[in-house]
């Protein structure tokens, strides 16, 4: 079974420490609509997915299950 993108954005976050506020902040956007992201509600914009993808040094395409590094 392939991992999506909320699972990966939770495991990441939870790898550095992280509170969803905490990394919504980092991101300086509302913590609900990162919680959105993880539940997945809602997809982050493709600028922003590149954004976190920077942060947690990892490829836009291992967020997105595509890869599994």
């Amino acid at each position: 079974m392939k991992i999506i993108l909320g699972q990966r954005l939770k495991e990441l976050r939870e790898e550095k420490g992280l509170t969803q506020k905490q990394f919504a902040e980092k991101l300086n956007i509302h913590s609900v609509t990162y919680l959105h992201y993880e539940k997945e509600h809602n997809e982050p914009p493709l600028a922003l997915l590149a954004e976190i993808a920077k942060f947690y040094e990892v490829s836009v395409d291992y967020l997105l299950g595509l890869t599994d590094y």
